[in-house]
Parts: C-alpha cells; structure tokens; sequence
C-alpha cells in the first residue's frame, strides 16, 4: 500500500499507435499537466483537466484490463516525482512498461527497467530550445526516441541531430512522425499537417535509419476520440 499519489487526465485499454509496439495491446495512463506548448499538440486537454488518484487505485485500474503492456504518458508524465514509484511498481508487477517524455525532463531517475520513449522537441515544434541534451548520454539500446516533423527543415534538423548524437547507435529505434491535421478550436495553432507520403520519401532517398510512424490509433478511431 502506498499513500502517494498522482494527477490523473485517463486511464484506458487500447491498441498502441505508435513506437516499435505499435499495433499491440496496451493500457494507458495519461498524467495531466505540461509546461511545453507544442505547436501540433493532440492531447491539450490533459493539460488542466483530470483528477487526484492515489497509486494504489491507478494500479488496480491498470491490473483490471489483464494487459501486461503499459505506457505512461501525458501531458509531461515526469513532472509529477510519484510517476517513479507508480512505474516502479509495474515493473515489479511483471509489467512492460514504456514512458512517453518530451526532451525537456531528467530521464535520469527512471526505474532502469522502463522503456523511455524521449520525444526530441524539432524547430518547428516551437519548443526546441526546451530540450535537456544531458539526456542524451542516459539513452540506452532498449529506449526509444522520437522525432515529430512539421517540414522540410524539421526533417534536415533530424538528421544533424541523429547524425551529431550518433543516435543509432545508441537506441534500438529511431521514431519519425509527420505531423497530423490539427482539431478545430485548438488553443495552440500553427502547424500544418505534412503528407505522410513526403516524409517517407525523404526518408528513402537518404537511406536515413529510421521507423516512420502513422499514429495508428488516428486511423482505427476517430482522430480526435479520447480514450483510445
């Protein structure tokens, strides 16, 4: 038992839509708050809506859905310290337990058995300069880092970094997305969706070690569905 406890936006069982797990089953525990403002941000409503929830209960929840492959996710998951302990216990749960983290928060302090997904903040992100390079050097062969490209320049940005960082050689997978189609109403505004069909272009005619990725889950449900 555990008296810690954590802002809580969602809980919810759904298919993963992106990372090297994309396509399986996972359970979701989306943290509410974030201190960046990225341009093509899909989940602003984590950042102010969502309730207190103490761990043990977040556990349960998550013990509920029988799914051995969880991702903690926000907002910025980070901010909040507790997100140690709940990740902590996960992993002593058996638990695949992956964390999805913008470049702006220590990886350092992680449970080593968790899988970091670090969310490299491009140009036109808005954010870059947000970014803690010290992360870097803390990545290992069984995280992950992402790459979010709204253009041209974003894409060349990415491969001075990958290239600077020697990043293939130091993460099993290499994550690039273009950027979705914004929702209507959004609080940030800015960025254009990029066609899929550029970015991997770009992707082939540089021969580039990457996965790109679709957000799989934007084409099962609707785009803007919560839960899933």
């Amino acid at each position: 038992m555990t008296a810690s406890s954590l802002l809580i936006n969602e809980v919810f069982h759904s298919i993963q839509g992106e990372s090297s797990r994309a396509g399986e089953p996972c359970v979701f525990v989306r943290l509410r708050g974030c201190h960046l403002r990225c341009r093509y941000c899909d989940t602003e409503y984590a950042f102010k809506e969502g309730d207190r929830r103490d761990i043990d209960s977040i556990v349960e929840e998550v013990r509920s859905h029988g799914c051995d492959l969880v991702e903690i996710t926000g907002g910025e998951p980070l901010l909040q310290k507790p997100v140690h302990e709940l990740m902590e216990i996960l992993c002593d749960m058996g638990m695949t337990v992956l964390l999805e983290t913008s470049g702006a928060c220590d990886i350092g302090p992680c449970d080593p058995r968790v899988i970091r997904i670090l969310d490299l903040k491009t140009p036109g992100s808005g954010e870059v300069d947000r970014n803690d390079w010290g992360n870097i050097s803390k990545l290992r062969m069984a995280d992950e880092v992402k790459f979010v490209i709204i253009d041209r320049a974003d894409y060349e940005w990415m491969k001075e970094i990958i290239a600077e960082h020697g990043l293939s050689e130091r993460v099993g997978t290499i994550l690039v997305s273009p950027v979705h189609e914004q929702p209507a109403g959004s609080e940030i505004q800015g960025a254009s969706a990029l066609p899929p069909r550029d970015l991997a272009e770009w992707v082939l005619e540089d021969s580039l070690p990457v996965r790109v990725q679709l957000q799989l889950h934007k084409f099962i449900w609707d785009p803007q569905a919560r839960g899933v």
